[in-house]
C-alpha cells in the first residue's frame, strides 16, 4: 500500500495533543513528542522510556515493541512505573509506514482511570477517524465476528456501500462473497478472516470485491490483526481499486503477446529468407535454349503477372521448384515471401499445424503459439510442392482455405483472413489420381488453372552441355577448386544419356566428377562409369575426316570401351583361344592389368 508524506505524518502528532504521545523511528530516536510528553516523560529515546515501565502481563517491554515492528499490529498493554507501582496506565503502540521504506513507532500512554480513558479514546478515536477518512485506500475495521465497525470514506466511495447499510453487518457478505466467476467464496476461505485465528498479517492482489450495483473490481488488500493484551480483537482491512492497473497489465500482456507472435513470424521469415537465398544460389537463372524450355519459358512470361493459380507437371528432377521462384519472380508479389510447403514431408497429426499454425496448448506438444505456412505467406506465393502426395481425407480443409482465403489455427476460434497466390507441383499424373478416387477432383480445378509441363531433361539434349558446364563452374566455385572445361567429347557423350534423374542427376553427377578429379582435368569416367556405354556411338562420330583429335581421357574410355566389348562377345571370357585377350591380340596377363587398371568387372 501506499506510505504517507511527510504533511500527512505532520498533521498525525499534534504539538498541542492533550494526550502524552510521541513518535520515533525504527531505531527509538524520537521525531515528534507532544507537550505532555516533554513534560512527564523525561528520557532521551525509546529505549530510555521501556526501561522506566513495566508489563503487568507476561513479557517485557522491548519484546513487545520489536513484535509491534514485525507484525503491523496494534497494541493495547497495561503498564506500571518502575519507581511507583500505583501508577498504573494504558501503553498503545502501533507502527506508521514513514517515507518509502521506513516506518515509525506511536507510543501513546494513558491514565487509566475509566472517565478520562473513555474521554482520551473518545478524542483519539475521532482524531483518528479524521485521518482514515482522508486516506486515499479503503479501510474497514473488523471484530472478532468478522462484523464491520467502521469504514471510511474511500471505501464507501470505492463499493458504493453506505455506513449504515454495513456497520454490525459481516462484511464477507456484503462485497467477499464470490470469486471473480461468481462461484460461492466460503468465509473460512478468506485471508481476511485468517488473521482473527492466525494472528498474522495477510496480503492479497488477486481477488475481487462487489459493489453495491451488483458489479464487481479487482481490488488489492492487506488484512492487519487487531492485539490488545496478547489478544486479537479484530482486524483492519486496508484495500484499493486496482483496476486500472490491471488494464494496464493486461494491454502489456496484449502487446507482448504482439511482439512474440511478430518475432516468431520474423524468425520463420528469416529462415525462409535463408531457404530463397541459398536456393538462389543454387539454381541461379534458368539455363537453356532448347525449343522445348522456350516454350516453358513463355507460359511463364503469360502467366506470372496474373493471380492465378499455377499447376507444374514434370518428372522428379526437372526444375519445378526453380519454376515456380521464377513465376513467383515475375509477378506483382515479387517483395513477398515466397513459401515452400513440401507436403510428402508433413506427417498427417501435423497437417493443419504446418499449414494454419497452432496456439500454446492446442495438443500435446504444443509449447508456443506457432505461426502456419498460409500465414506466413501472406501477400505472397505459397508454392505446394508434391502436392499430390496430400492425404485424401486432408484435401477438403486445404481445399476450403484456399478458395475462402482463410483459416483458423489449431486450437483457436479466430478466423484470420490471407491473400495468397498458389502455385503447386507434382509429378503424378493428377488426373489419372482423380479418377482412382484418390485426388479430389474439385482441388485438382482448383490448382490447375494455368497447368505448365516441364520437359525432361532427354526432351532437350541441346541444353545438357550448357547445363553442365553452368554447373561445374558453380561446383568448382563452392567447392574452392580450380576453373575446369567440358571437352567436346565429354558433352557429346552427356548429352547422349536418357538422364533418368533430369536435371538432378546431371547436377550430382558434375559435383562428384569434381570431387574425384585432380588438377584441371575433369575425371566423368570416375564420377560415371557407366558413361563409356554411350563412348562407342561418340568413337564413330569423331573417327569421322572432320573430327578433332581426341585427348587422353576421351582416349581411354574408347580403350575401356573396346575392352568391355570385347569381354562381352567372348562372354567374359579371357584367356584361351575363344576368349578376349586372343580377340584383341594382347596376352591374357595384359588383359587383366588393364581390366584392374580401368576398374573393369564383370556384371553379377
Amino acid at each position: 500500500m501506499e506510505s504517507r508524506t511527510q504533511q500527512d505524518f505532520d498533521g498525525l502528532v499534534l504539538l498541542e495533543s492533550p494526550f502524552c504521545s510521541a513518535v520515533c523511528d525504527a531505531e527509538g530516536n524520537w521525531l515528534k513528542q507532544s507537550r505532555l510528553w516533554r513534560e512527564s516523560i523525561i528520557q532521551p529515546n525509546l529505549a530510555g522510556f521501556l526501561n522506566t515501565i513495566v508489563l503487568l502481563s507476561e513479557g517485557s517491554a522491548k519484546s513487545l515493541v520489536d513484535d509491534v515492528l514485525q507484525n503491523s499490529a496494534v497494541v493495547s498493554v497495561e503498564v506500571r512505573s518502575t519507581e511507583n507501582a500505583e501508577d498504573v496506565r494504558v501503553l498503545m503502540l502501533w507502527q506508521e509506514p514513514w517515507g518509502e521504506n521506513d516506518i515509525t513507532l506511536n507510543v501513546v500512554l494513558m491514565d487509566k482511570d475509566a472517565s478520562c480513558l473513555n474521554d482520551e479514546l473518545d478524542l483519539l478515536r475521532q482524531r483518528y477517524e479524521l485521518i482514515l477518512s482522508a486516506a486515499g485506500e479503503g479501510i474497514y475495521g473488523l471484530d472478532l465476528n468478522g462484523c464491520t465497525t467502521f469504514a471510511n470514506q474511500a471505501a464507501v466511495d470505492i463499493l458504493g456501500w453506505h455506513p449504515d447499510d454495513i456497520l454490525g453487518t459481516p462484511l464477507h457478505d456484503i462485497h467477499h462473497h464470490s470469486y471473480p466467476d461468481g462461484s460461492p467464496y466460503p468465509r473460512e476461505c478468506c485471508p481476511i478472516y485468517a488473521a482473527f485465528k492466525d494472528g498474522d498479517v495477510h496480503r492479497v492482489d488477486d481477488e475481487v470485491f462487489w459493489r453495491a450495483d451488483g458489479s464487481s473490481i479487482p481490488v488489492e488488500y492487506v488484512s492487519t490483526p487487531i492485539v490488545h493484551n496478547g489478544e486479537i480483537k479484530g482486524a483492519v482491512v486496508i484495500f484499493k481499486d486496482i483496476s486500472e492497473r490491471k488494464k494496464l497489465e493486461s494491454e502489456k500482456d496484449l502487446q507482448l503477446q504482439e511482439i512474440k507472435k511478430l518475432k516468431e513470424e520474423l524468425e520463420l521469415e528469416r529462415d525462409y529468407l535463408r531457404d530463397e537465398i541459398h536456393a538462389g544460389a543454387s539454381f541461379g537463372n534458368i539455363v537453356g535454349q532448347s525449343p522445348a524450355l522456350n516454350r516453358t519459358l513463355a507460359q511463364i512470361e503469360a502467366v506470372a503477372a496474373t493471380p492465378s493459380s499455377v499447376l507444374i507437371l514434370g518428372e522428379s528432377g526437372v526444375g519445378k521448384e526453380m519454376i515456380a521462384r521464377a513465376i513467383h519472380t515475375q509477378s506483382p508479389r515479387k517483395d513477398e515471401p515466397l513459401v515452400k510447403v513440401n507436403c510428402a514431408s508433413i506427417p498427417k497429426d501435423l497437417f493443419e499445424s504446418e499449414f494454419f499454425g497452432h496456439v500454446r496448448g492446442a495438443f500435446t506438444g504444443a509449447h508456443k503459439d506457432r505461426v502456419g505456412r498460409m500465414q506466413l505467406a501472406n501477400g505472397g506465393t505459397l508454392f505446394l510442392d508434391e502436392v499430390g502426395e496430400i492425404p485424401l481425407d486432408l484435401q477438403g480443409k486445404l481445399l476450403r482455405a484456399l478458395q475462402e482465403q482463410e483459416f483458423e489455427r489449431v486450437g483457436d476460434d479466430a478466423t484470420h483472413a490471407v491473400d495468397v497466390r498458389i502455385v503447386a507441383a507434382t509429378n503424378r499424373d493428377l488426373e489419372k489420381e482423380v479418377a482412382a478416387g484418390r485426388f479430389r477432383e474439385d482441388l485438382y480445378y482448383r490448382l490447375s488453372v494455368f497447368p505448365i509441363s516441364v520437359p525432361p531433361l532427354r526432351e532437350r539434349p541441346q541444353d545438357i552441355p550448357l547445363l553442365a558446364q553452368h554447373f561445374l563452374e558453380e561446383q568448382c566455385q563452392q567447392l574452392g577448386r580450380e576453373a575446369m572445361q567440358i571437352s567436346k567429347a565429354q558433352a557429346q557423350a552427356l548429352s547422349a544419356l536418357n538422364w533418368p534423374g533430369n536435371i538432378r542427376e546431371l547436377k550430382n553427377v558434375i559435383e562428384r566428377a569434381i570431387i574425384l578429379s585432380r588438377g584441371s582435368r575433369l575425371r566423368l569416367d570416375l564420377a560415371m562409369p557407366d558413361l563409356v556405354q554411350n563412348v562407342e556411338e561418340v568413337f564413330h562420330e569423331v573417327s569421322a575426316p572432320e573430327a578433332e583429335v581426341l585427348d587422353e581421357e576421351a582416349f581411354r574410355a574408347l580403350e575401356r570401351a573396346n575392352i568391355i566389348k570385347a569381354l562381352e562377345k567372348c562372354d567374359w571370357k579371357v584367356s584361351g583361344a575363344k576368349g578376349a585377350a586372343a580377340l584383341l591380340g594382347i596376352k591374357p596377363s595384359t588383359l587383366s592389368y588393364r581390366m584392374n587398371n580401368f576398374s573393369i568387372e564383370r556384371p553379377r
